[in-house]
């Protein structure tokens, strides 16, 4: 399984926003150099996408668009989205990509998604919640291994998958990486009504 999802990201490059005045990774806080080991783990190239903070969102569009002409001329045709069943984020999405030469795809989308969070753990991946927002999760979920004891553990009306903004992950170990990351959970801290564990390497 390991080789052929290796042997698979060879044509894949993940767009990622990172906030150039905390060099982290926008909303997730994760910090670039994670990011970067993560990055190689899967063995893939990246677009990384520098963004300002605060960062109104008709600047955000800009630079996504002439990040997105940049793929296109490096040769992108599509653009794999892990959204599950939030409408207007795919619309939003559909909209940005229209003319752009590149087809939105969204492979997952309909799963049931406390389902798909068994299988991913069942498949070995393994990741940590990063930021969790405090008006749908205490603080102490920062931090926390995404495993069976989480789910379990989920107030009710939480999805299991964050995708309402509950939570965002990081992903450490999995089929699609050749090494696994040891991470361990630094800091938590609280600001603008989120809590973000600082996760680093062991």
């Amino acid at each position: 399984m390991k080789h052929v999802a290796r042997a698979i990201s060879k044509w894949l490059a993940p767009l990622t926003t990172v906030t150039d005045a905390f060099g982290r990774v926008s909303m997730h806080g994760i910090r670039e150099e994670l990011l970067r080991a993560q990055l190689e783990a899967a063995g893939l190239r990246a677009f990384v996408l520098y963004i300002p903070f605060p960062c109104p969102n008709e600047v955000y569009e800009q630079k996504m668009s002439a990040t997105l002409e940049d793929a296109r001329a490096f040769g992108v045709t599509h653009m794999v989205f892990g959204d599950l069943f939030l409408v207007d984020v795919r619309a939003y999405r559909e909209r940005h990509l229209v003319g752009s030469g590149i087809t939105p795809v969204f492979p997952v989308w309909g799963r049931q998604t406390a389902a798909l969070a068994r299988e991913m753990i069942g498949s070995g991946l393994e990741a940590h919640l990063c930021t969790v927002d405090l008006k749908k999760l205490p603080g102490s979920f920062a931090g926390r291994k995404f495993d069976g004891s989480l789910l379990a553990s989920l107030p009710a009306g939480v999805d299991p998958c964050g995708e309402n903004g509950e939570f965002h992950s990081f992903v450490s170990a999995g089929p699609m990486f050749s090494r696994d990351l040891t991470i361990r959970v630094g800091e938590t801290i609280e600001r603008d009504g989120f809590a973000y564990a600082d996760l680093l390497l062991a």
